[in-house]
């Protein structure tokens, strides 16, 4: 008998229909012999139509109030899939985070858990019951309802499966698990049968949607076992078939096989790129330069500082392409004549590409295979930043596709 978490996208809980068959793959476990806890999300849609009725009474609304208006989706769907299993002829019962509790900090719309109290779900669990715990949503220290951030079920399962001591966490979505890279953009993609931790948290920083990142830095923490595979299978497949099926997030040296030497290529479409030019190489001009854009609340990703000549050097840097005119107007009137920069340029059009993969320690030649890759193609590259197991390029953003295809060929991510 296993202890598993399961947790259910809102996709997976979109209509009556799909709650009754999370119920049926719910109730196959528990009739299997296991302790099943699940952490759904509100019905699909349901938390963007709260958010737009706030936004509608009052277009600048506290954010209190915004954590107790959208909790109450996952509320909903909770008391839904209880009754669901109470159908089913399983023992179930629901509670909201703050019942459990899942304890928060105070920040509203983005509260991060501090710590989960288990004994009321362990002493339901021992007494043959299915519990229900709403995702996305937790209290903070004065009693406020406080919700996680978009994608917060996923960091609410994790976090319940670390604070059970779970078997495995199993991520339901509406995909049957991680690939090489959009098979949207890239027809030869494959689904991974495992991944380590340290490859899936590049590859949702980087682009990759499968996953919020926060849940899987949590996972790697409290090193849980994490599957991401479809609700939209058959709920009555045989359970050693789903047992084995879609990307199991694992541990690198949980894994007999060798490595791949790339795992994927992930990729952001939305970046902008800023350079300063003609500032000063002294100590604190970075600080100059980016300490504003931080005070801002724009995140900023790739920085590259060119070789000072004569005491004068550009500064390089992405941010998000929605906050690519907020950081030019703040450049151009608060920072440019400060540090006596000659001129502000950007570009709001150019994409990130980055390949992923724990083997990059081991073999050397990935950059220059990279680079050639994308020279064969007549990409040009604009900036590149390199990590332990990643390198990410900026290029124009009409190449992206072409370069995605061209490298996921050149690595040979669509082979076994």
């Amino acid at each position: 008998m296993a202890l598993i978490v399961h947790k259910y996208g809102g996709t997976s809980m979109g209509s009556v229909e799909r709650i009754q068959n999370v119920a049926k793959r719910v109730a196959k476990w528990i009739r299997a012999g296991h302790q099943v806890v699940v952490v759904p999300s509100a019905m699909s849609g349901e938390t963007n139509r709260l958010l737009g009725l706030a936004k509608d009474i009052n277009p600048d609304p506290h954010p209190r109030e915004l954590d107790q208006i959208a909790s109450t989706g996952e509320q909903v769907s909770s008391g839904l899939l209880a009754l669901a299993l109470l159908k089913e002829g399983i023992d179930a019962i629901s509670y909201a985070g703050w019942q459990v509790t899942i304890h928060t900090d105070s920040a509203f719309t983005k509260a991060r858990i501090m710590g989960i109290d288990d004994k009321k779900i362990l002493a339901d669990l021992n007494a043959g019951k299915a519990v229900v715990v709403t995702g996305f949503q937790g209290v903070d220290p004065q009693g406020n309802i406080t919700t996680l951030g978009r994608g917060g079920s996923d960091t609410s399962a994790v976090a319940m499966a670390a604070a059970l001591k779970a078997d495995e966490c199993l991520i339901y979505t509406d995909v049957d698990g991680v690939y090489t890279t959009d098979p949207r953009v890239c027809e030869d993609a494959r689904r991974l049968d495992h991944i380590t931790f340290e490859e899936m948290l590049e590859m949702a920083s980087l682009g990759s949607k499968v996953l919020q990142i926060r849940s899987v830095e949590f996972a790697g923490k409290y090193k849980v076992k994490t599957r991401v595979l479809s609700s939209l299978t058959d709920p009555l497949m045989p359970l050693d078939q789903e047992m084995k099926s879609g990307t199991l997030i694992t541990f690198e040296e949980d894994s007999t096989m060798e490595a791949a030497v790339i795992s994927g290529i992930a990729f952001a479409r939305d970046e902008a790129k800023i350079t300063v030019l003609g500032v000063p190489d002294r100590p604190g001009i970075a600080y100059q330069i980016l300490g504003p854009i931080a005070d801002a609340n724009i995140d900023v990703d790739m920085i590259i500082q060119n070789q000072s000549v004569d005491g004068i050097t550009d500064f390089t840097f992405t941010v998000p392409r929605a906050d690519y005119q907020k950081a030019m107007d703040l450049l151009k009137n608060k920072v440019q004549s400060h540090i006596q920069a000659k001129e502000i340029t950007g570009d709001p059009k150019v994409s990130k590409v980055s390949v992923v993969g724990v083997g990059m320690r081991s073999h050397v030649g990935v950059a220059s295979k990279m680079f050639r890759t994308l020279s064969e193609e007549g990409i040009n590259i604009l900036m590149i930043s390199t990590s332990e197991i990643k390198i990410s390029v900026v290029l124009d953003e009409k190449y992206l596709e072409l370069a995605v295809r061209a490298l996921h060929k050149a690595f040979e991510l669509d082979q076994q």
